[in-house]
């Protein structure tokens, strides 16, 4: 009986650790964005990051967004929802 007990923990640890690595997690519908007023540009040619869903907890949380100094050369690109065959995961932004 403690034989199977400890392949039972040995198991559930390895899958949470896959899981951890992976860094998807998978909800059966995405949350929806909380509305919030954008604060104004703090100086000319900032660019706005949008918010960003963070796997926390057991389950996404939602961080606001912020005006950043522009990079030279590179464009941010918003994170955004994907839809599989698990359910749907969160892609972050970033700059390309």
């Amino acid at each position: 009986m403690k034989t199977i007990a400890k392949i039972g923990i040995l198991l559930a640890l390895t899958g949470s650790l896959l899981t951890s690595c992976a860094g998807e997690y998978y909800v059966a519908s995405y949350p929806e964005e909380p509305y919030y007023v954008r604060p104004v540009s703090p100086y000319a040619g900032a660019v706005w990051i949008g918010g960003e869903w963070v796997w926390s907890g057991g389950r996404y949380n939602y961080i606001g967004g912020h005006w950043v100094r522009p990079r030279a050369g590179r464009t941010w690109v918003s994170g955004s929802w994907y839809s599989g065959p698990r359910g749907y995961t969160w892609h972050r932004g970033h700059w390309i």
